[in-house]
């Protein structure tokens, strides 16, 4: 009995009021025992791996951007260097589509327009020759009509070789050109999708904290989402403890807290920062028969870095309201 009694004292959560001024029901000023928390930023990989380094130890400190692991990342490089290939080749196509025909399938149009031309002109003067001679009934009928045939032929090919010589100046059409602007973009997406998979595999620390435990060791295999480090970050400290109904309305938001924490002579300050709007029982951990029984609420007071980097989760604490 005597064993409880002392276990009681030590872990008790909800104690009396300690009245300084005022009436007892409303006092001025009280104490309670409560614990530190921590809320853990558990930081992992999405993509799966060996565990290639460490690059921290338990108990560490990091600064934001330290680098805490990286896992095995040969599948990942050989992936963005295919990506950055397939874009490469992407942007050739892309390039030849933009382009006309190579210089010298132009210059072979260009001859066989020359010669075209100069098909028409002898065709031209061939027909005006026999306009003359069958002006003057020299020449057949059949002859003229031969020569306007020759002269239509000649004039057609002309024609024809100009235009294919300014389709080989403009290149692709401009639905097979947005068709290859499309490819380069998915192979850019691509490329970015690759990098951002590389960069997984290595993870450095989103906030300045403690490193308070690594969970695997160099050479395992990490899973997908596995946490590999959990950081402490000293905004996620916190002190819970858990008040009597009849102590609540004198405590708000934003109120000002001190904080006892054993083998320290100064008190720490923190202000409240949460209040649960639900009432629980005393937690049966306690083994206070005074308390048991009796309707608590939750109440949560945080601290400034430098107040906070002097508490541990679970170190049991004063809490001391108002006054």
């Amino acid at each position: 009995m005597k064993c409880l009694k002392i276990l009681a004292a030590a872990v008790c959560v909800v104690c009396a009021a300690c009245a300084e001024q005022g009436s007892p029901d409303t006092p001025a000023a009280y104490t309670v025992q409560g614990y530190v928390e921590g809320e853990f930023v558990y930081v992992a990989s999405p993509l799966g791996g060996h565990l290639e380094r460490l690059h921290v130890r338990r108990g560490a400190r990091v600064a934001r951007g330290d680098p805490l692991f990286s896992l095995d990342s040969v599948p990942e490089k050989a992936a963005r260097e295919e990506a950055a290939r397939r874009l490469a080749q992407a942007g050739a196509n892309l390039e030849d589509a933009r382009k006309g025909r190579r210089p010298t399938e132009i210059e072979s149009l260009e001859a066989q327009l020359e010669q075209a031309r100069a098909a028409l002109a002898l065709s031209e003067k061939e027909l005006s020759r026999q306009q003359r001679l069958r002006s003057t009934g020299v020449s057949s009928a059949q002859d003229l009509d031969r020569a306007c045939a020759a002269h239509d032929q000649d004039s057609r090919r002309v024609a024809q070789l100009e235009a294919d010589l300014k389709t080989a100046h403009l290149g692709a059409r401009t639905d097979l050109v947005a068709a290859a602007q499309a490819q380069v973009q998915a192979q850019e997406a691509a490329l970015a999708r690759a990098g951002w998979d590389l960069a997984q595999k290595e993870q450095s620390a989103p906030a300045a904290g403690l490193v308070f435990d690594t969970f695997y060791r160099e050479g395992e295999w990490v899973g997908a989402g596995r946490p590999v480090v959990s950081l402490l970050p000293p905004g996620n400290i916190k002190v819970r403890a858990f008040v009597a109904e009849a102590m609540l309305a004198s405590i708000h938001y934003g109120d000002p807290v001190r904080v006892s924490v054993d083998g320290r002579r100064e008190a720490l300050s923190g202000t409240v920062s949460f209040i649960s709007p639900r009432a629980e029982f005393t937690p049966p951990v306690i083994y206070s028969l005074e308390s048991r029984g009796k309707l608590v609420y939750l109440v949560e007071a945080v601290f400034d870095a430098a107040c906070a980097a002097q508490l541990h989760p679970g170190q049991p604490v004063d809490v001391r309201f108002g006054g």
